[in-house]
């Protein structure tokens, strides 16, 4: 046990770090404004022409070339060597070019959301569309799923090395009342050592009452490396706070004047919500380190082995919120209170990894770890009914060990990991195996098989709140959800790029209606099966492209619990071009998005979740939006109006029973990289 006491000693002193930096995260504000001002001061410095006494500098710029030898322009490093360097350490460079796949990714997640269904305003919650079940852990999920999607975990978080420093503004207007803003910056102090900060905060007021968005997302990482580079680190620290007023959706009459196309509900704050008085608000803060040593130093003349030790720290803590001023008894049952409704879930995690890694090119890479992780989920209080007693929470301590292998053979990329929980309240396995082969640079071929066992997440093992029907414990009742998929992947830009995958899930859990009409959590009874398939191919015909990706999915059991769209496709015809002596480069032309109809997954604002609903079906209608984009230098400007047939069709859209999807709305933005 004295172990655990210097870990849980290490454990009080980060939790006093870290509220420390939470305090500092008021000055998060402060700095940013200080680095554009200064960032912009800069650059009007460079292209001011008089200096303080009113000198032209081109007069200056004479006088001193006539005192000092000519010196040749220094050109800036080339693009090349501004790395992105991922948690795997996999690394790619920064791309300034305008393509199809960037019009894609700009978006608030600032990635391709081809399977997700965004709400009507900008920072809310997404439908899914097709769903991943590729998730590694061995322990539960935090809940409130559905105010997860912009929130940044460690796989999301690169780190940098540049030649000098760079900046990265993102910009897009929004439905009404605010902006959206991703500023970013990162520089090497040395040629070892470089840092990065970056902000993303919006605003949007949305086109519904009670509608608005307000979410912030700070990041700090370091990125550091010995110079007999025997010693790497990367650390980061996330700060995020993601709020969402909440309406719970339109109205039964609400929905039928939407419906009805009747011009004087085209403004839609005229069409009346379930309620006006509640928000929800995901808050977390994480501190991440990750240092690896090199045992044996690495000469090319004479070392082909190579011995690694290395240590991963991981320290979160986050809360889920929802506030409600009067409870919303017809829709959510009773209330233990008459006002002020204030549910809050807590968790606080820490784990630390140590893992031994050996190299060598004949018998390839073999790596051996084990971690403890300390967790702390629930609530302040314990909630005793007449059905039973609901703990205040879920604690303890998980011990898990792992391995892991990949060799390169005869062509193949060989890879294979597994983990186990081996001490604590939780078990939890993951064994995946994959096999991947190069073309000969035509294709990429990969393959394998996954197999994940682990518990559901914290928000159906246990849950807490002033509305009475939503309290249960589960913990003990619900066995592990277990996952086994076989999939394979083609990636080739000469043919085609193809993704298949086949899904069997045993105990899942999902949430639904009861048979009070409630929601609740649930757990399947049957193995669900589920197929997705996925094609990807661009045709160019001189200046016109075609850019097609489509996906099918089929669920053969299980129906009742897992409900997805048949087809999902999206096809965009576009021209580009070089204008004005290939100073402007153009992209422009149409983008279509279609699902087909299906029993579309309902929103719980309480939970912040999705559940299972049979009874009513949507989809099936077009999306077409318009965009003009440009590129002039490492400027992409984009200007997009999205969904244009909206002007002449139906009123039949919507992103979830009772949430209609967006109107007809005009956008702009761009995405600016600066190389200072």
């Amino acid at each position: 046990m004295g172990g655990f006491f210097y870990v849980i000693l290490f454990q009080v002193s980060l939790r006093l770090i870290v509220l420390f930096l939470d305090q500092m995260i008021v000055m998060r504000y402060f700095v940013l404004f200080f680095f554009l001002i200064a960032t912009s001061l800069s650059l009007q410095a460079q292209d001011a022409r008089f200096n303080r006494d009113g000198v032209m500098r081109d007069t200056l710029d004479k006088q001193r070339s006539a005192r000092s030898p000519k010196r040749e322009k220094q050109e800036r490093p080339a693009i090349d060597l501004y790395k992105i360097i991922s948690v795997e350490n996999d690394t790619t460079v920064v791309d300034t070019s305008l393509t199809v796949e960037k019009l894609y990714k700009y978006n608030y997640l600032r990635k391709d959301n081809f399977e997700l269904l965004p709400f009507s305003n900008e920072g809310q919650t997404y439908n899914t569309l097709a769903y991943d079940f590729s998730t590694q852990n061995i322990r539960p999920l935090f809940g409130a799923r559905a105010r997860h999607f912009n929130y940044m975990e460690v796989a999301d978080i690169n780190y940098y090395q540049v030649p000098t420093p760079l900046t990265e503004l993102y910009y897009k207007s929004v439905f009404s009342q605010g902006q959206n803003l991703d500023a970013f910056f990162t520089m090497n102090k040395s040629k070892r050592f470089n840092f990065s900060i970056a902000y993303k905060g919006l605003r949007s007021l949305g086109k519904y009452q009670n509608f608005l968005t307000s979410t912030g997302n700070f990041r700090f990482t370091l990125n550091y490396q010995t110079k007999n580079k025997r010693y790497d680190l990367k650390a980061h620290y996330v700060a995020q706070d993601l709020m969402n007023q909440q309406n719970g959706g339109l109205t039964d009459q609400a929905l039928l004047n939407f419906a009805s196309g009747n011009s004087q509900f085209n403004d839609r704050a005229r069409l009346s919500v379930n309620f006006e008085d509640a928000e929800n608000i995901l808050d977390g803060a994480r501190f991440y380190l990750n240092q690896r040593y090199d045992l044996i130093p690495q000469n090319d003349s004479i070392s082909k082995n190579r011995i690694q030790v290395g240590h991963i720290l991981n320290y979160e803590d986050k809360f889920y919120r929802y506030e409600q001023a009067s409870p919303a008894t017809a829709l959510f049952g009773n209330s233990f209170v008459t006002s002020n409704l204030v549910d809050r879930t807590d968790l606080e995690e820490f784990n630390n990894r140590v893992f031994v890694e050996y190299s060598n090119d004949i018998l390839g890479t073999l790596n051996f770890q084990a971690n403890h992780t300390y967790y702390n989920y629930g609530y302040n209080s314990v909630l005793i009914q007449e059905e039973g007693r609901i703990p205040n929470g879920i604690q303890g301590d998980l011990i898990a060990v792992g391995a892991a292998y990949k060799k390169m053979y005869r062509g193949f990329q060989l890879k294979g990991e597994a983990q186990t929980n081996v001490v604590g309240d939780f078990s939890g396995l993951d064994f995946k195996a994959e096999a991947s082969y190069e073309l000969k640079d035509k294709a990429n071929f990969s393959g394998g098989i996954h197999i994940n066992s682990a518990p559901a997440n914290y928000n159906h093992l246990l849950y807490q709140s002033s509305y009475e029907n939503y309290n249960w414990f589960n913990a003990e009742a619900y066995d592990n959800v277990k996952t086994s998929s076989l999939y394979f992947n083609m990636q080739s830009n000469n043919w085609l790029n193809a993704s298949a995958e086949l899904v069997n899930i045993a105990d899942y859990a999902y949430f639904a209606k009861n048979d009070l009409g409630l929601t609740q959590s649930f757990q399947a009874g049957e193995n669900v099966t589920y197929l997705k398939l996925k094609l990807n191919k661009e045709f160019r015909f001189g200046k016109f492209a075609l850019d097609n990706t489509v996906a099918y999915q089929n669920v053969s059991s299980g129906m009742s619990y897992l409900n997805v769209p048949e087809v999902i496709t999206r096809n965009t015809l576009y021209y580009t071009d070089q204008w004005f002596q290939k100073a402007l480069f153009v992209q422009t032309g149409f983008r279509f998005n279609y699902f087909t109809e299906y029993n579309m997954n309902a929103y719980d604002p309480v939970l912040a979740e999705f559940y299972v609903q049979n009874d009513q079906q949507l989809g099936g209608f077009p999306l077409l939006d318009l965009f003009f984009n440009m590129k002039v230098r490492q400027t992409r400007i984009f200007f997009i109006a999205e969904h244009i047939n909206s002007l002449v069709s139906p009123s039949d859209y919507y992103s979830a029973p009772g949430y209609p999807y967006r109107d007809f709305t005009f956008r702009f933005g761009l995405v600016w990289n600066f190389f200072l």
